[in-house]
């Protein structure tokens, strides 16, 4: 991709229940560049960042339903809390979360190797009232 002049965009996250937060999310993710990486989290880091119960979907069947998406091109699943290992063996030119996130309170080792390799971080507009955590809440009132 490099070799062809490619931009290689890479997110991250647990998109335990897809929902069209996420899905508007990508696209203007995968408009940022010409390829969008995904990066999912195993189990056992969803698990330990959102706590009992979740996830809801083992990693491999989130993974593919992201891999259906028209706007992604790649999709992996990380085991570690933390994205780094991922960023560190993509080298992605821009890397991408959601409006939910600042660069600030992006995890130090995450932030120190998006600066070290010289990637673009970019933070999208989050989706007022689309979310995994909105839709769990409507699911447990019903």
């Amino acid at each position: 991709m490099r070799s062809r002049g490619e931009r290689l965009v890479l997110t991250n996250g647990c998109f335990d229940l897809l929902h069209v937060g996420h899905v508007r999310y990508l696209e203007q993710a995968r408009q940022l560049g010409d390829r969008l990486a995904i990066a999912v989290n195993g189990d056992k880091s969803v698990h330990t960042l959102k706590g009992d119960g979740r996830p809801i979907s083992p990693a491999a069947d989130r993974a593919e339903v992201l891999a259906a998406l028209a706007s992604v091109d790649f999709v992996t699943i990380f085991a570690t809390t933390r994205a780094t290992p991922v960023i560190e063996a993509v080298s992605p030119a821009i890397y991408v979360k959601g409006g939910d996130y600042a660069f600030e309170n992006l995890h130090p080792e995450e932030r120190e190797a998006l600066k070290k390799m010289g990637a673009v971080v970019k933070i999208l507009p989050f989706v007022p009232g689309k979310s995994t955590s909105g839709i769990l809440s409507r699911l447990r009132s019903c």
